[in-house]
């Protein structure tokens, strides 16, 4: 499985995903302040799990109806 790890999870979250052998990309460490919409098309386009508390993509899925492969798990 590979997570993505959105800024307000912090960077504790992905190093624990990696230390248990998932693939994780951690947006605080690798490209923060990237907009919502950039990790969720990331997410997409590379088949990653969206680890966030945002409920905000929750907006951007389904009243914007933007495309989602993976479920969103709330940290």
């Amino acid at each position: 499985m590979k997570f993505i790890v959105d800024e307000n999870a912090g960077p504790s979250v992905a190093k624990w995903l990696v230390a248990n052998g998932y693939v994780a990309y951690s947006v605080y460490e690798e490209t923060p302040g990237i907009p919502d919409e950039d990790i969720l098309k990331k997410a997409f386009a590379e088949n990653y799990i969206v680890v966030t508390s945002d409920k905000d993509f929750g907006e951007l899925v389904f009243k914007n109806k933007l495309p989602h492969r993976a479920s969103f798990l709330c940290a």
